[in-house]
């Protein structure tokens, strides 16, 4: 066998759950599959998997070589049907991390979309909050909304954010428009996202020494949670004020469920969504294909724009 057949006999062992039923599958004898594993282990010089009587785990590094296997197999098959077929269609699986609200609600539609576009691309999504390591834990592309650190990544500009601070009617009228930042300071509750910083900034709008120069505020949280979807509700129910991305309060604000509120002293509020990979990594055609995509399907001027 060469080095993707093992690969491959790797990847069906994991996912059938055991070499006999690996063996089954292949129409082999199980024998003949034990032996090939333990020659790859021998030739890597690692364990890739934890072997009892009864159960397979996957050592750490045998989930990493998993997720490479998956990886390369599909870029094998993606060349080969390349070479077929010059107007060949995508085929392969994207393994694909991003915002669980975002996600959700804006680039689940985009993935169905594509799909219909390019039906044997296979989509493996984590729709989650943390910060994933994309080389460590497979991931051919991730989501990210957010000013980008220098990093070993390669970030492609899909689309632009903006922040929008807003309050439901019922909250503005009990506790008083704000027509300032100062006037948060009296009797004003916010809903928090467990991540951000305890102040918001703003940029005084007027005043002969005072305009253009940056200053924060900081009000107590009502309530604190690490889901935009989940405060946004809250906010229209009235328990406080948020401040969070335009893609999450649009359908809110429209409807006038929200209002927005001292947009005039709001001027940094513009973050960018970028599709990001690892610079070390060779980006598959497939892959290529799914990022210029939702470029296109977001736009500039994406559909959530509220002015």
């Amino acid at each position: 066998m060469n080095q993707l057949e093992d690969m491959q006999t790797f990847v069906r062992i994991v996912e059938a759950g055991s070499i006999t039923k690996a063996a089954e599958q292949l129409d082999t004898v199980k024998s003949a599959v034990s032996r090939r594993l333990s020659e790859l282990e021998k030739r890597l010089g690692v364990s890739l998997l934890t072997r009892t009587t009864r159960t397979q785990t996957l050592t750490t590094t045998g989930e990493s070589y998993y997720q490479q296997c998956l990886r390369l197999i599909d870029d094998f098959a993606e060349v080969e049907s390349s070479i077929k077929n010059e107007h060949c269609s995508l085929v392969g699986r994207i393994k694909i991390a991003a915002p669980l609200s975002f996600g959700i609600a804006h680039l689940g539609p985009a993935l169905r979309q594509f799909n219909e576009i390019n039906p044997e691309i296979r989509f493996d999504v984590d729709f989650n909050d943390r910060k994933i390591d994309l080389i460590e834990e497979g991931f051919d592309v991730a989501i990210r909304i957010a000013h980008l650190a220098d990093s070993s990544l390669i970030a492609k500009r899909l689309t632009d954010v903006k922040l929008v601070l807003s309050a439901s009617p019922g909250y503005l009228k009990k506790y008083g428009r704000p027509k300032t930042p100062q006037d948060l300071n009296k009797g004003h509750v916010k809903l928090q996202y467990s991540d951000q910083p305890d102040s918001w900034h703003f940029t005084a709008s007027q005043g002969k020494d005072s305009k253009g120069k940056s200053f924060n505020i900081k009000i107590p949280a009502v309530l604190k949670a690490n889901n935009g979807e989940f405060l946004c509700q809250a906010a229209i129910d009235g328990i406080g004020l948020i401040y969070t991305p335009d893609f999450i309060c649009y359908k809110a604000i429209r409807l006038g469920q929200l209002e927005p509120i001292l947009c005039e002293f709001i001027a940094d509020n513009r973050i960018n969504a970028y599709a990001v990979y690892p610079q070390t990594r060779h980006l598959s055609k497939r892959v290529r294909s799914l990022i210029d995509y939702l470029t296109l399907y977001f736009g500039d001027e994406p559909y959530w724009r509220i002015s």
